[in-house]
């Protein structure tokens, strides 16, 4: 079983939590000011923190386009939508966003009343050769967005978990990813191992809607 450690991001301003003995990646790399990256050191699972620039509902109508297929059946809300689109800026054109839950509102204990936050899964899945989805972490992490072989050795496939908190008057979102490649242990044929790791991204999301919280809200001025 996944123990999760506390853990301060950004300085001590935000509390959340990473799985215990995973790596902070800026301690060997340079990583963008608004993100806090996390590696696992056995697998190629990683943890992405971001301050984002609060999306629009005009932004958001973009994923009619995008994505609208998969949305022809569900009326999402606006936040909703944003929670995708935040989500879907993380692929390159030649990549497929496949959502495998839609986003979910949650109570975000640790945040006033009126906080919205909204949870869900997708699989992004990509050329071998696009790599904006691993530059997006600032720091070349093999396999963030990269993983399975399933379609003929010419694709990668990434199985990711997300929570976006939407701030209103800090004109901000806050974004949590767990991106876990799937091509390390459909190689080994370690189909348990998979379920274990994503059990992992499934629980820390669990533990982050419980406790994730901002203690200085002077971050976001």
């Amino acid at each position: 079983m996944t123990t999760y450690t506390p853990r301060g991001f950004y300085g001590g301003a935000i509390k959340g939590l990473i799985p215990q003995n995973w790596v902070d990646a800026s301690n060997v790399r340079e990583i963008p000011s608004h993100q806090e990256v996390y590696l696992s050191r056995t697998t190629l699972t990683s943890q992405i923190t971001e301050i984002n620039q609060r999306v629009t509902d005009s932004e958001t109508s973009s994923l009619d386009t995008l994505i609208g297929a998969q949305l022809q059946a569900h009326q999402l809300d606006p936040d909703a939508k944003a929670a995708l689109y935040h989500v879907h800026d993380l692929c390159d054109e030649d990549d497929k966003l496949e959502i495998v839950t839609l986003p979910t509102r949650v109570i975000l204990k640790k945040f006033p009343a009126g906080v919205v936050g909204y949870r869900g899964v997708v699989r992004v899945v990509s050329p071998k050769a696009s790599s904006k989805a691993g530059s997006r972490t600032g720091s070349g992490i093999g396999g963030a967005v990269a993983g399975s072989s399933s379609e003929g050795g010419l694709t990668s496939t990434v199985t990711l978990w997300y929570l976006v908190v939407r701030l209103v008057e800090q004109e901000t979102d806050l974004v949590v990813f767990v991106n876990v490649p799937r091509e390390e242990f459909e190689k080994a044929g370690d189909l348990r191992g998979l379920e274990a790791e994503e059990r992992l991204a499934e629980g820390l999301i669990d533990g982050l809607v419980e406790g994730l919280e901002v203690v200085d809200w002077g971050l976001f001025c």
